[in-house]
């Protein structure tokens, strides 16, 4: 069952950073230094008395600056209605009610979401006092909080958890079932590319971005082989404001992916690879998963491969390697997925897109013979050896401790002197033979006790 959503909104100064910060326990940076993307990371997950959620703070959505400030809040209001599985409204103690304040309840009262109010900054017993008046908002009980001291913080987080939805029968995984999840910026053909895979009509398609407003999962069989489909189409609103598109598009395909074996990236091949594009395909290399890449309405860019009659005809081949070449060179943390070019509207490349899926999320699985494991690694270390300050990097045994993805240890002399580098020439040695298409491989060095280094 993926992670219950929480949602922290409210006017700007209440203080929902620094509830935010205090619910994960420490500052997070608003950069994340993952090779190749640029993100905001306004999530994290949570552990409360043995429940796991995601808290998301809704304060840091990139939003347009000419929009009027009332405007601003009611969109974030909006979108944490359309996704979270409980809100954390946050007002100021200090300042009373506001006419904002009112605007927000306004939208929150409409929400399908259980939402609990929070008075912040509630330092002391006069502000305390003071916090009935936010009773008019209409939302229920108010919890008054500090979140800069940490007062009240544990009986609104009790009340928070106690909210989360019930476990549903049909979460229930297959452990046979490889998940799937597909994903990619709004209006690339997410939904369009589930409909062709199923051969029917089972989601809502529309040329509209955000028309699919949850993740929806579909479970059924292709050759004997069970699939969940996650398709994370799309953001409830058309999409007025940019930011709030890429916030919303990061936190969906985020959520599939860590549900997932595979993420099927989606790309627009007419668009070209943009940012957005870039930021969702990192995160399949940041959580480990397998992936492929899915180059969508390629028949706008190769109009050679559907013919008079709707025969299926064979890609240019040079426009293949072109978009190829362009992809690993603005996606070099991706060398390993595998291109596949589709036409969800004409039905061409389906079948190939789900085979190679299926593939990607087998080899996300192997495991390599350990025999067979260390004498690759020998080989290569003894091939090209890895030498600093006249110390030489010794890898004594190595062992493959767990798959999904492929993650090997190596137990060395010095640890600290595995440099990235050499670990992605230990990863090309083994690509050859175990190319893994598909999947990443993680190479970790842990220093061998006991060992004479002499």
């Amino acid at each position: 069952m993926p992670r219950p959503m929480v949602a922290v909104v409210g006017r700007p100064n209440v203080g929902k950073s620094t509830l935010f910060n205090r619910l994960i326990g420490r500052r997070v940076a608003i950069v994340e230094d993952t090779p190749g993307i640029t993100r905001d990371r306004l999530y994290h997950d949570v552990e409360w008395r043995g429940r796991e959620f995601t808290v998301i703070d809704t304060g840091g959505i990139v939003l347009n600056q000419d929009d009027p400030l009332i405007e601003q809040v009611r969109v974030q209001a909006e979108i944490a209605m359309s996704e979270a599985d409980v809100i954390l409204f946050v007002v100021d103690g200090g300042d009373g009610m506001t006419g904002t304040d009112e605007e927000i309840a306004d939208v929150l009262r409409s929400a399908t979401c259980p939402v609990v109010l929070l008075v912040n900054k509630t330092d002391n017993q006069k502000r305390m006092m003071d916090a009935v008046e936010f009773y008019a908002l209409g939302l229920g009980d108010i919890h008054t909080i500090s979140s800069a001291h940490g007062h009240g913080i544990a009986d609104m987080l009790d009340t928070t958890i106690s909210l989360f939805p019930e476990r549903r029968p049909e979460d229930d995984e297959d452990p046979d079932a490889i998940r799937l999840a597909i994903v990619g910026r709004p209006n690339v053909g997410k939904s369009s590319l589930l409909n062709a895979i199923l051969g029917e009509e089972r989601v809502i398609v529309s040329p509209i971005p955000g028309t699919t407003r949850d993740t929806i999962d579909t479970r059924f069989t292709w050759e004997e082989q069970p699939l969940v489909l996650l398709d994370t189409a799309g953001i409830r609103r058309a999409g007025k404001i940019q930011g709030t598109i890429e916030y919303y598009m990061v936190l969906r395909a985020r959520a599939a992916l860590e549900r997932s074996s595979v993420g099927m990236v989606v790309i627009d091949a007419e668009a070209g690879i943009l940012d957005g594009d870039k930021r969702v395909a990192g995160m399949a290399q940041e959580f480990g998963r397998g992936c492929i890449v899915v180059v969508n309405k390629w028949d706008l860019v190769d109009k050679s491969i559907i013919g008079p009659n709707g025969q299926h005809r064979r890609p240019d081949k040079g426009k293949v390697e072109a978009f190829t070449e362009a992809f690993r060179k603005e996606c070099p943390f991706l060398s390993y997925a595998p291109l596949v070019f589709v036409s969800a509207k004409e039905k061409y490349g389906i079948r190939f897109s789900v085979e190679t899926a299926i593939l990607a999320a087998q080899n996300h699985a192997h495991r390599i013979p350990t025999g067979e494991l260390n004498r690759i690694i020998r080989d290569a270390t003894e091939r090209r050896p890895l030498m600093d300050h006249g110390r030489t990097f010794k890898v004594y045994y190595s062992v493959m401790p767990r798959t999904q993805p492929p993650t090997i240890l190596l137990f060395c002399n010095d640890a600290k002197m595995f440099h990235f580098s050499y670990q992605r020439y230990l990863e090309n040695q083994l690509r050859l033979s175990y190319p893994l298409e598909g999947t990443p491989i993680k190479i970790e060095a842990r220093k061998a006790q006991n060992k004479d280094e002499k």
